[in-house]
């Protein structure tokens, strides 16, 4: 257990909005008992000098980033996909390349290694395939848990995956095209790209395709497969993956995980032990040179933070 708990991050997402210096930040959180953490997508630059301040008094490692991080300067909020890979606009796709080069040079700055990525969506000129089935889960009675079995929901889902396939065959190459231009800037810098998975149905790449974006990009040093067990979990339990088998596919890949559970629901970001996601065989996947992550809502409580981080080190400890 001690081993687990040097290692185990905690993501800023916890906290960053509700501070206005990041040095205060970095001393709640190391005051919680965490010796690293991760610095997520809601950074913003008031929060930098703060933050620069703390590691260089090595007060805390920072064990990853996830981009966008710092924020563009006018964003005062998490905003991971407010440029995206996938676009099909070369001036969106040049900020995302832009504001995930300052995301790089950050990384180096504060002496993280792993760069948590997302990577684009498919869009729909009108009402997406996959707004129409959210609108069909609304207005029924089924529970999250409960999708996979409905044979309803089965019909829906399947149609709405049909739609979201065929756009993901013209968006893919874009996705492909922008990290190969950035792969490098990462490699010289000796940072891991992590390919996040996803729980949004038209994020991309698709599950059924991350193993082989990994395989086009061909760096297995510098990009890796980053493991949302929560995101993985929302989509067990919409059918679409069976949880153990697709992280049993990317272990080969795997540079690590964001740890956080999934109520019956289907709200993510709860305090792992709470929920339908099995830490267990979590634990059977979780290897030495792997980074974790615990990714909690901003709406738990202290108590819940140290719950959470008991329960993964007891569970993958």
């Amino acid at each position: 257990m001690p081993d687990i708990l040097d290692r185990l991050s905690l993501s800023t997402c916890w906290c960053s909005d509700r501070h206005t210096d990041g040095c205060a930040m970095v001393e709640e959180m190391v005051g919680l008992g965490f010796k690293r953490i991760e610095l997520s997508h809601g950074i913003r630059l008031s929060l930098v000098a703060g933050i620069l301040d703390a590691v260089e008094a090595g007060m805390v490692e920072i064990s990853s980033v996830h981009n966008f991080c710092p924020l563009p300067g006018s964003v005062q909020f998490p905003a991971p996909n407010l440029y995206q890979p996938s676009a099909s606009d070369p001036r969106e796709a040049d900020l995302w390349y832009r504001y995930s080069m300052q995301t790089l040079d950050f990384a180096v700055k504060v002496g993280a290694d792993r760069v948590i990525m997302h990577s684009g969506s498919v869009r729909f000129f009108f009402w997406s395939a996959e707004r129409r089935l959210e609108k069909w889960i609304e207005q029924s009675d089924v529970s999250a848990h409960e999708l996979a079995e409905n044979t309803d929901f089965q019909k829906r889902r399947q149609r709405a995956m049909k739609s979201i396939a065929r756009a993901a065959k013209k968006t893919m190459p874009r996705i492909e095209e922008n990290y190969k231009k950035l792969l490098p800037e990462a490699a010289n810098r000796g940072l891991k790209l992590c390919l996040e998975n996803r729980e949004g149905l038209e994020e991309m790449p698709l599950e059924a395709e991350h193993e082989t974006l990994l395989a086009t990009l061909a760096n297995p040093q510098h990009a890796v497969y980053w493991h949302d067990c929560g995101h993985a979990q929302i989509k067990h339990q919409f059918g679409l993956i069976d949880h153990r088998a697709h992280l049993e596919k990317m272990s080969p890949r795997l540079g690590g995980f964001h740890l956080h559970d999934v109520s019956e629901s289907g709200r993510d970001h709860r305090p792992p032990g709470t929920g339908t996601v099995d830490f267990d065989m979590i634990a059977e996947f979780v290897r030495p040179e792997h980074t974790l992550v615990l990714e909690l809502s901003p709406k738990l409580t202290v108590e819940e933070v140290l719950a959470s981080r008991d329960h993964v080190a007891g569970k993958l400890g």
